[in-house]
């Protein structure tokens, strides 16, 4: 009798963008590596922990470089590759530049997982790429204990037009372009508590390419962006505010939720993560008094392949809005606002 094979998460002991280094540790590990020297061409380094890195090539290209990978936030591996590709290229969307072509990052345990397993992975890593239009080229692959995929994506925009973290201004408003809840539903799904209705949401979101970012340099409006992703919505909106030498305000009730999030987030499913983020960086975020714990874990709930987090002029927020909602971000909506003061967050609560 062939032995079955072990579920893909039971192999790893984190998943998606949930396994990312908590930022403060990130920030203690960086701090001692030395910045980048004096590069005319080094148009964004990693000085604002912006999405990706951008290199000047001309008057008229900038090439756009990043790379992502995890371990299995699902058991599907055709499914976990899609979810990791979508994460990779979400990156290069958010500096508003289009891909170009990707390589893929493989690390898989030989001799726990099959041939035909791994090449599922790397089968939906390649139909998110051809989604984009874009070839995987090449790669690195290494026999590794847990599953590992990603891509490096690289992509060309603009280089008046590359959109970065660090240029919110006051007075934007803050638009969200997916719904949070990822990492809830992705602990729900391990738990065993995701119902079919839960786990095609959670598949929706994270395999929605942000393609919106490559159409938003050409919009007037709109003045920094970065993705949602590992950090939680308050915590890539801190990085936001650092950069660009403002404050956010953002609306505790106005982010959409993935189906039932909410309602597993109330019964106390949450990542490890969620966690860490929170401790992380909430000394820099102020919440409204008797703001519930579920609540807080949604805001900072990791979420891989995440929306868009927009700023954007008011008068051109309406049209930033159709615009995503025309491209199929249904879920699209204002969630705060960019207001003078120091760099920080602060989340704010209808009565």
């Amino acid at each position: 009798m062939t032995q079955a094979e072990p579920r893909l998460t039971s192999l790893a002991h984190g998943g998606g963008c949930g396994c990312k280094i908590a930022p403060d540790v990130l920030r203690e590990i960086l701090a001692g590596t030395p910045q980048a020297g004096p590069f005319a061409s080094l148009m964004i380094g990693r000085e604002t922990s912006d999405d990706a890195a951008v290199w000047r090539l001309n008057d008229s290209q900038a090439l756009v470089a990043t790379t992502d990978f995890f371990m299995p936030m699902v058991d599907d591996p055709f499914d976990f590759g899609r979810i990791a590709a979508t994460n990779a290229l979400s990156d290069v969307y958010a500096m508003g530049a289009t891909p170009i072509f990707a390589l893929a990052i493989v690390g898989m345990p030989i001799g726990k997982l099959s041939v035909g397993t791994i090449g599922k992975v790397l089968e939906g890593g390649a139909a998110v790429c051809a989604a984009a239009g874009i070839p995987i080229a090449g790669g690195h692959s290494i026999d590794s204990v847990e599953p590992i995929y990603g891509l490096v994506a690289l992509g060309l925009v603009h280089p008046d037009k590359v959109l970065a973290n660090r240029t919110a201004r006051a007075g934007d408003i803050l638009i969200l372009t997916k719904p949070l809840g990822v990492g809830v539903l992705s602990a729900a799904f391990k738990q065993g508590r995701l119902d079919d209705a839960g786990y095609d949401a959670l598949i929706g979101s994270t395999t929605r390419l942000n393609t919106l970012g490559a159409r938003l340099p050409d919009m007037a409006g709109v003045h920094a962006v970065t993705d949602v992703t590992g950090f939680g919505l308050l915590g890539h909106a801190l990085e936001m505010a650092r950069g660009s030498g403002v404050a956010l305000d953002v609306d505790a009730d106005a982010p959409a939720c993935l189906p039932s999030s909410a309602a597993l987030a109330e019964a106390g499913v949450r990542t490890g993560a969620s966690v860490r983020n929170w401790a992380a960086y909430g000394d820099a975020v102020t919440l409204p008094d008797g703001f519930a714990d579920w609540r807080r874990d949604l805001l900072t709930d990791p979420q891989t392949s995440g929306g868009l987090l927009i700023a954007v002029a008011e008068d051109q927020a309406r049209e930033v809005l159709e615009l995503a909602r025309s491209l199929g971000f249904l879920d699209a909506r204002p969630v705060g606002r960019v207001i003078e003061g120091p760099a920080g967050v602060t989340v704010t609560q209808r009565p």
